[in-house]
């Protein structure tokens, strides 16, 4: 790695270790949440270097719709206890026992959307005044219209119009009782940046970010791992197939497309990273229910 690309790294992880010392700061209750995948793996690991000797001073928090990759949930499980953190989960399947949230209508019905009640139900649980999460402004057209702190009402709702300015390194975190706020401390980072980071790093991630055989099945157009939760429709002409793929997300497995690749290690996932033209949630069929499913979901209170 040249020194241009690895003053770069250092920059963006010295302005996210900044961050997250400024939440520690600002707020009394700030929470991060994981899922598991590539960019909170990063955020907690430059938790770790942010408040070394000591540890991370606040917990984790895994919203699980309960259609997780396995492989995901036992990294999860590891990597937390590797670091000495501690982890919260709090389960779709739980808010949809309580009525909080209805499950889908349909065939292979998807959880990702109910997330979002399940999420503000811990955070009022907790009382968290803040939650750190893993964005990037390079992944989603909404998620660029998002600031680094970003403000969210009573009922976590997000205003995209209604955000406050960040002028140089000053973040307002200023909030009345029952606000609370979403920081993004990698949100100037591109999915190059985070593989790059991962290599320069030597952090440890998920099998499913690797090349691998696994039985697939198309679905308009998106690549879902066959599973306990995705099954062919029965109404359609839908077949299972061996594919060799991985994963550039690692959400729920019913929206969580793959893409074909043989980037078995990191330089090649770097050099195909670098070479494509589509966004990593290009594949994610919650995104294609809508031209703005995913800023709608944010107004709403998700991540």
């Amino acid at each position: 790695m040249n020194d241009y690309r690895m003053n770069h790294l250092k920059q963006l992880e010295s302005e996210a270790i900044y961050i997250l010392r400024e939440v520690a700061a600002q707020f009394e209750r700030p929470v991060m949440l994981f899922s598991g995948g590539k960019d909170s793996i990063c955020m907690a690991h430059i938790a770790r270097k942010a408040f070394y000797p000591g540890k991370i001073p606040f917990p984790l928090m895994h919203v699980d719709t309960g259609h997780n990759f396995d492989e995901t949930i036992e990294f999860r499980d590891s990597f937390v206890e590797e670091i000495g953190a501690k982890l919260i989960v709090r389960k779709v399947e739980d808010s949809i026992a309580e009525g909080r949230v209805a499950e889908e209508k349909g065939h292979n019905p998807s959880r990702n959307g109910l997330q979002t009640v399940t999420l503000l139900d811990g955070i009022k649980e907790f009382q968290f005044d803040c939650a750190l999460g893993g964005a990037r402004r390079d992944e989603e057209k909404a998620r660029a219209k998002e600031r680094f702190f970003s403000y969210r009402n009573s009922f976590g709702q997000w205003d995209p119009k209604n955000q406050r300015p960040e002028l140089w390194n000053i973040f307002n975190g200023k909030k009345q009782m029952g606000d609370h706020f979403r920081v993004f401390p990698i949100s100037n980072w591109t999915e190059l940046d985070v593989w790059q980071y991962i290599d320069l790093e030597n952090i440890p991630m998920p099998s499913l970010y690797f090349s691998h055989k696994r039985d697939m099945i198309v679905r308009n157009g998106v690549l879902l791992a066959h599973g306990e939760h995705v099954t062919p429709n029965p109404e359609t002409d839908e077949k299972i197939e061996e594919r060799t793929v991985r994963f550039r997300t690692i959400g729920d497995m019913t929206c969580t497309g793959a893409v074909e690749s043989h980037a078995d290690n990191l330089k090649d996932i770097i050099n195909e990273v670098a070479s494509t033209r589509t966004t990593e949630r290009g594949g994610r069929a919650d995104d294609k229910r809508a031209e703005t499913a995913m800023e709608d979901r944010k107004k709403q209170g998700y991540f």
